[in-house]
């Protein structure tokens, strides 16, 4: 055998780079979207949720809230998929900001373990965003914008009401954000 001329090497070296660059997913980096732990919730997980849900309900008796956060006259099944995911986002970033600090003392050290489920929930959708950033559909853009409005204008009382009364709503959004195209249009979480 004749020793590699320095051309040939070259070119051995460059299709090994390809060839190693093929091998390797472009993307490896980004976080994937591993949703399918939320296509049934455990019963454990939906017994911590209510039972935070009942405690902070008693709490809410006296407030008047003008804003009803979560109320929309589409179905989330409505929604493309990456608008699905979108709203899902949104309704736990709400829950986590309005129950990270509730008004009452000493309700989020006692539900740490739901919150921390519901945090976990939403790092794993924000895995799912796609980029380039996805543009929301019309129906979503128009709930997104009336969702930060009333960030603006409600208590935080009237928000952490909102957010506790529809936690099981948005266990549901969650639940069909991650069944994608198998999402049933009825709402169970």
């Amino acid at each position: 055998m004749q020793p590699a001329s320095g051309q040939s090497l070259l070119l051995l070296l460059l299709l090994l780079g390809t060839s190693l660059l093929d091998a390797f997913p472009h993307n490896a980096s980004q976080k994937s979207c591993g949703l399918s732990k939320y296509h049934f919730l455990l019963p454990s997980e939906l017994k911590l949720i209510q039972d935070m849900k009942e405690q902070f309900t008693m709490l809410l008796s006296d407030r008047k809230c003008n804003t009803r956060v979560f109320h929309r006259k589409w179905k989330t099944a409505e929604l493309s998929v990456p608008d699905r995911v979108l709203l899902v986002e949104a309704e736990l970033d709400l829950v986590m900001e309005a129950l990270g600090h509730p008004t009452a003392p000493g309700l989020a050290e006692r539900h740490r373990h739901p919150l921390s489920f519901l945090a976990q929930a939403r790092e794993d959708l924000r895995g799912c965003v796609s980029a380039p950033k996805h543009q929301p559909s019309g129906k979503l853009r128009h709930w997104l914008h009336k969702l930060e409005v009333a960030k603006e204008r409600e208590t935080d009382g009237c928000l952490e009401a909102s957010a506790i009364l529809h936690l099981f709503q948005v266990l549901s959004d969650l639940k069909c954000a991650a069944l994608r195209e198998e999402c049933p249009s009825t709402r169970t979480p």
